[in-house]
């Protein structure tokens, strides 16, 4: 096994930070969610780098990366995410992406459709609902929390955070965990600034998605943010769509069903 690296890519006046398996393999590009970073996909890309050249990769304010002080929207993430995947010569890799990575992949394939071959979203936030982002993230009061979750999160050390994630999600492996904190303490709290949201026109956007997708859905009695009806409006402006439920799941599918998880995107990889 080739020991991973990593590396720096300057997008739109920014670095941006990525770590990748290597290999003369297809590459497989991953997106974290809010908070996380790249290397949160660690048991992911261990069991996917025997047949992958996986890229993780660090969004601005997240993990290794660059924190500007606004810019933290879909087009801005998505228009970062795809001049790495230019400037690395990664040639329409599939996308995976989970929460707020997933929202970027899905932005990206509609803003780019040239740059993305295939696209697995792990419960995106269904932004797809409104006709614009403003809309949609114009909840001042949900940022106010959020703010205040960063900031207790922040303050703990990186074995307490351990430990309580630990008690509070006791499906999740060890391996899960230490990334998962490192991310928290990494975290700029740049993030969290939100001026004027920049307009998303969803409508438009998702209707030029046309390489092969994936939804993967969780419980939302679990934690889980997508539902049945979230799952047939994206149907409508999405029709190839395909879906695979895992139950049993809240918003982190992969970290609280990981074997089913891993069986689904394994099953539908081959169709990129």
């Amino acid at each position: 096994m080739n020991p991973w690296h990593t590396g720096t890519v300057e997008v739109n006046g920014l670095t941006i930070h990525y770590t990748r398996t290597g290999g003369a393999k297809p590459p497989l590009v991953l997106a974290h969610g809010f908070s996380d970073d790249g290397l949160c996909w660690t048991p992911v890309a261990r069991a996917l780098e025997a047949q992958f050249d996986i890229v993780m990769v660090d969004a601005r304010g997240h993990g290794r990366s660059d924190a500007p002080e606004q810019g933290y929207g879909p087009l801005e993430h998505a228009g970062d995410l795809a001049e790495v995947i230019t400037a690395l010569g990664l040639n329409r890799p599939p996308i995976l992406g989970h929460s707020m990575g997933a929202i970027t992949a899905l932005t990206l394939a509609g803003t780019r459709p040239d740059l993305a071959g295939a696209l697995l979203l792990e419960d995106p936030p269904p932004w797809w609902e409104s006709a614009t982002l403003s809309a949609a993230a114009a909840d001042e009061d949900r940022w106010a929390g959020i703010r205040a979750w960063v900031l207790q999160l922040k303050r703990q050390t990186r074995d307490e955070l351990i430990a309580a994630q630990r008690a509070a999600t006791p499906a999740w492996s060890d391996e899960e965990l230490g990334p998962w904190a490192d991310a928290k303490h990494r975290l700029s709290l740049n993030v969290i600034n939100r001026g004027a949201p920049t307009e998303v026109d969803w409508q438009t956007i998702l209707r030029r998605v046309t390489c092969p997708t994936l939804l993967i859905t969780g419980d939302p009695a679990c934690g889980a943010i997508v539902t049945p009806a979230n799952v047939r409006t994206l149907q409508q402006l999405i029709p190839h769509l395909q879906v695979a439920h895992i139950p049993g799941a809240g918003h982190s599918i992969r970290r609280d069903q990981f074997k089913r998880y891993l069986g689904v995107v394994r099953d539908f990889l081959p169709q990129c």
